[in-house]
């Protein structure tokens, strides 16, 4: 008898993984997004792009309600095309959890922010896995995206779905396929951009691939989910890093008098061994100030010493200050102080030409100054209201005499839509934290 279950199991799950398969590459699969952010919106569009019905679920009222009247609230996806999938029935949206049930694949795309410690929160990861705990069926693939520490999917995620009963490999699959998107770049998307993969075993990593492989171009397989973690937070801690060399490259130029950006420009006329990057008021995003952070925790976890991240965390983290104090210099220099001095910012977003404000160093910039006694307002087409010293600030719009008033015009973040003619031609003193104003060679233009 017992060898009698051993074999119908094994047909079983046999079954269950045949029948996955053919959904799939028919499009029968009922497919399903955990999060409709910046990562969860573009991935469901190019799922049902490819013919899929697919299913948004986000506790978030007012992002279902305009996903669901095709109203896109992320860069990447234009509204038309989210309008067309909603129209034609292949794209929906709700807030009801127990929809999962109904799913045969989902996508996990929620934030893994940092705690006040630098620690990493797993909050939001753990409530949606629990909801899929809570539904979880035979022959259910469910593969997380949210960018964590290596060991998360394994000793996390994977323990709270065996608690049903239900055996990976066996009766349900699990993967973990790190997200690569970069807001607001034009070349690179989710369909082009190569989509990592590890599986909790084989048969997860090949069930995942295979999914993916119907809407993302290039699948790029590695032997565990452990891999497949760590290969983001390398990623983006390859960048940390190397923006802490050019931020640093900037302290150092500044002191001994030398243009930090004319030698980056330089150096990178090099046709091996060198990549540039660059020097800013600091670093934002969803990604790199945070990935590197999960990265060192880990570490310590297992006994190592993260000196290097760590180190180039403190240099990202001095930028704004600095940039502040170059503020303060410029000013100086035309006997003026930065108290009951107004200042113009432009730009307030992490990165330019998006919407984006998460963890972005112009806000620390703002606040520097305005502990400072500096009068601040700031002008950004991305960004139409912004909570300033404690109250809601309308975006100024930029004209010759509103330039003319200020004391100083500050470039936080280079946005393309900017007049930067215009900026130059009419602002008594400029600080340019981004290089924007290169091709500008005037008095009243300072560098970072």
């Amino acid at each position: 008898m017992h060898s009698n279950e051993k074999v119908l199991r094994a047909l079983n799950q046999c079954q269950a993984e045949i029948e996955l398969k053919k959904k799939i590459l028919d499009r029968s699969a009922r497919v399903g997004v955990i999060g409709l952010g910046y990562v969860g919106l573009p991935l469901a569009v190019e799922m049902a792009r490819e013919g899929f019905q697919v299913t948004g679920i986000d506790i978030d009222r007012e992002r279902v309600e305009s996903v669901n009247a095709g109203i896109s609230y992320v860069l990447d996806v234009p509204s038309e095309t989210l309008l067309s999938f909603v129209c034609q029935e292949k794209l929906r949206a709700t807030e009801s959890l127990a929809t999962v049930e109904d799913l045969d694949t989902l996508s996990i795309c929620v934030p893994t922010p940092l705690r006040k410690s630098k620690e990493p929160d797993l909050s939001y990861v753990i409530a949606a896995v629990e909801v899929v705990q809570n539904h979880l069926r035979p022959g259910h693939l469910i593969v997380l995206e949210s960018t964590t520490y290596p060991g998360t999917t394994r000793e996390v995620v994977l323990p709270l779905l065996e608690n049903t009963g239900l055996q990976v490999g066996r009766d349900f699959f699990l993967a973990y396929s790190p997200e690569r998107v970069d807001p607001g770049n034009h070349t690179y998307n989710t369909r082009n951009i190569p989509k990592v993969i590890g599986g909790m075993t084989p048969q997860c990593a090949e069930m995942a691939a295979l999914l993916y492989q119907q809407f993302v171009e290039k699948i790029i397989p590695v032997s565990s989910t452990d891999t497949a973690e760590m290969v983001k937070l390398l990623e983006n801690t390859f960048r940390n890093v190397n923006i802490a060399l050019a931020n640093e490259m900037a302290l150092i130029c500044h002191k001994v008098g030398i243009n930090v950006w004319e030698v980056i420009e330089a150096a990178k006329t090099k046709p091996f061994g060198f990549t540039a990057f660059y020097p800013g008021p600091g670093l934002g995003g969803h990604c790199i100030p945070v990935d590197p952070y999960y990265l060192a925790w880990k570490a310590k976890m297992n006994g190592s010493e993260p000196r290097l991240i760590e180190l180039a965390g403190h240099i990202n983290d001095q930028m704004p200050a600095f940039t502040v104090s170059r503020i303060a210099d410029a000013l100086n220099e035309r006997q003026k102080s930065l108290k009951g001095s107004k200042i113009l910012a432009l730009g307030v977003t992490y990165k330019r030409d998006v919407s984006d404000i998460r963890e972005s160093p112009a806000l620390e910039v703002l606040q520097g100054l305005s502990e400072k006694g500096s009068t601040v307002e700031y002008s950004d087409p991305y960004v139409p209201l912004l909570k300033l010293n404690g109250k809601m600030t309308k975006s100024v719009k930029l004209a010759p005499d509103i330039l003319r008033s200020m004391d100083c015009v500050v470039v936080l973040t280079d946005h393309s839509a900017f007049d930067y003619e215009m900026i130059v031609t009419h602002s008594p003193l400029i600080v340019d934290s981004r290089n924007a104003l290169k091709e500008y060679a005037r008095p009243n233009v300072n560098f970072l």
